[in-house]
């Protein structure tokens, strides 16, 4: 029987709203009763901003709207969804004012009650803490799910092929091994050991069946195993294929190149032959190996800037190899020189899809000739970053541009220039180049133009204003109903874009932030870090910013990665419904953290 007390209808309305769905009936009972019920009219304020939270709210029925303390709207909540989290997750102040949009009844659970749940059960600790633990181990091989392992999609043949035709398919698509399939059903394996032995060694005929001569039902392993599975298997059973089999079905091929090949994919290992590279084509054969590497970093759960470091180290050894090669076409330079890059490798932030983004500083003794050999340089450099796959800059913010290869002299004016007159296209070229990072030459050509121009652009409170409206110009992709505002049409339609409307909100706070506080990071988190211990951003700001910024920055790259694992190029578009319900619900609290630090930042003038 139906309990229809007032307790047993909350209780049944939890059953629907995770993580209270994970609760044993007599302890989700327990919480029922603990909820108190409110019967709210249109325009009732729940709680004010700076004020204590008596506990958790939930929005039974009609709506809810949530301010910052400046007055603009950061979320607009509907039935199922909580709020009040992140300030009883703190100090039990509240961060913003909420209060309803209509007619509405909001369930609130004392913060005793609240802190119990988060402390003795791990669902919802999980749900409502959105810091993580921050993991760096390398890729592990024993430890890593089959599916990850698979080099490529399985190649495969028909039991009577001959086995004419089935090595034709072994050298064509340059693997060691056939799936033999019948029927959509997987029925026998044959290698390129079968054709030596049973074969070519006992002189068979050409046109004998694959059946024939095939492993019949050979051993097999599913996707979820381990890469221990497989090496056990390999060692005891003295193999070199093992299939990956589901329901039947041949869904890869796991070999021991394989595992040598994702063993030998490591950032230092890329970096090594980058840097021994004799070739455009050899450079060009090692940054191919990028996506793999950011699969498996990701897949280690290494933190996203863990990952973007080593991902922009190896750009960083590909750009000074090509100095180097440069340098030996074309002879030593007439003057010193610096070559920086801006943008995702200035900040060290790059991902497994980036464009170039890069200038030239040149010591001021240079003489009038002199351009020439730079202006060589630079398309040389240039030219091999996009052989390498760094395509060119669609807005040619690159050394080959004219503008952005001149003597410091020029620079310094161009700078000045920007703070003192901070029209639009200042403030776009100023965003760019203060994220700009030596990569090869001179590095003094750069140290004290950044430190002069920091301290004449803090000072300029007019153009620090300027960055401030600029940087709001990237809104996270917030729908008013708890929902995302999503791509409309086109080709990534019901799409995020997670750099435009993800991680650039954060990187052009990261940048206000450095400028106010004249500091020298370049690497986006480092910069909230330095904010904070400068004190250009509260404390609490900086632990809620930093944490928002880990979650949409993860959530980008595993994005990536799981397209990589799909055979498909790494893009920054991420279908919200392909997320579960926990993950979009994170997210979403994440962008209303980053829309409430930009609220900030406009409301003060002043970022924090």
């Amino acid at each position: 029987m139906t309990d229809k007390t007032p307790q047993g209808r909350i209780a049944a309305f939890l059953e629907t709203v995770h993580p209270y769905d994970t609760l044993p009936q007599d302890e989700l009972a327990r919480v029922a009763s603990s909820f108190g019920r409110m019967v709210l009219e249109a325009g009732q304020q729940i709680y004010t901003a700076g004020a204590p939270l008596e506990g958790l709210y939930l929005v039974k029925s009609g709506a809810v709207e949530v301010v910052d303390p400046s007055g603009a709207l950061v979320s607009l909540l509907g039935p199922r969804n909580t709020f009040g989290e992140r300030g009883l997750m703190r100090d039990g102040t509240a961060l913003t004012t909420a209060r309803t949009a209509e007619p509405s009844v909001v369930l609130m659970l004392p913060a005793d009650d609240f802190r119990r749940l988060i402390a003795t059960r791990p669902a919802f600790e999980r749900f409502f803490n959105r810091g993580r633990a921050i993991e760096t181990r390398g890729p592990d091989l024993a430890t890593r799910k089959v599916a990850d392992l698979m080099a490529r999609k399985p190649v495969t043949c028909g039991p009577t092929a001959t086995v004419t035709e089935a090595a034709r398919i072994m050298r064509d698509e340059h693997v060691s091994s056939l799936g033999v399939v019948d029927g959509g059903r997987f029925v026998g394996l044959l290698t390129t050991r079968d054709m030596t032995n049973k074969v070519l060694a006992e002189g068979r005929d050409p046109a004998t069946p694959v059946h024939a001569v095939m492993t019949p039902d050979p051993l097999s392993l599913p996707p979820e195993a381990l890469g221990s599975d497989v090496l056990h298997m390999m060692l005891e059973r003295r193999i070199g294929h093992l299939p990956v089999v589901r329901d039947g079905a041949l869904l890869g091929m796991v070999t021991q190149t394989d595992l040598t090949r994702f063993q030998a994919v490591s950032a230092a290992v890329l970096v090594r032959d980058v840097a021994t590279a004799d070739t455009l084509a050899d450079m060009a054969a090692t940054t191919a190996r990028i996506p793999q590497l950011l699969m498996q970093l990701v897949g280690a759960h290494n933190a996203h800037e863990v990952v973007t470091r080593l991902i922009t180290d190896i750009a960083d050894a590909v750009t000074r190899r090509l100095l180097a090669m440069a340098e030996a076409e074309l002879g030593p330079p007439p003057v010193p020189y610096l070559w920086l890059a801006c943008g995702s490798q200035g900040r060290q932030e790059q991902t497994g899809v980036s464009d170039q983004d890069n200038c030239l500083f040149i010591d001021d003794a240079m003489a009038p000739g002199d351009m020439d050999y730079f202006q060589r340089l630079a398309h040389f450099v240039s030219d091999g970053l996009n052989a390498a796959g760094y395509y060119y800059c669609p807005g040619d913010m690159m050394a080959t541009n004219p503008r952005w290869c001149q003597p410091v002299s020029v620079w310094r004016d161009y700078f000045a220039g920007w703070v003192n007159k901070p029209d639009p296209m200042a403030q776009m070229l100023s965003s760019v180049m203060f994220d700009l990072r030596p990569i090869g030459g001179q590095v003094s050509l750069f140290s004290d133009l950044q430190a002069e121009t920091l301290d004449l652009a803090a000072k300029n409170s007019i153009f620090v204003a300027h960055m401030i409206s600029n940087s709001l110009k990237h809104q996270p992709p917030l729908g008013l109903l708890r929902g995302f505002a999503t791509i409309r049409s086109g080709e990534h339609r019901n799409h995020i874009d997670m750099k435009l409307n993800g991680v650039v909100p954060v990187v052009d706070l990261g940048r206000i932030y450095a400028l106010r506080g004249k500091l020298t990071a370049v690497n986006t988190r480092a910069r909230l870090l330095a904010a904070e211990e400068a004190g250009v951003i509260s404390v609490s700001g900086a632990r809620d910013l930093i944490e928002a910024y880990d979650l949409i920055a993860d959530t980008r790259l595993r994005n990536q990665a799981t397209l990589v694992q799909m055979r498909r190029k790494p893009d920054n578009f991420l279908a919200p419904a392909d997320l579960s319900d926990f993950e979009r619900s994170h997210l979403r609290d994440a962008f209303v953290v980053v829309r409430t630090m930009q609220s900030s930042a406009s409301s003060r003038g002043a970022p924090g």
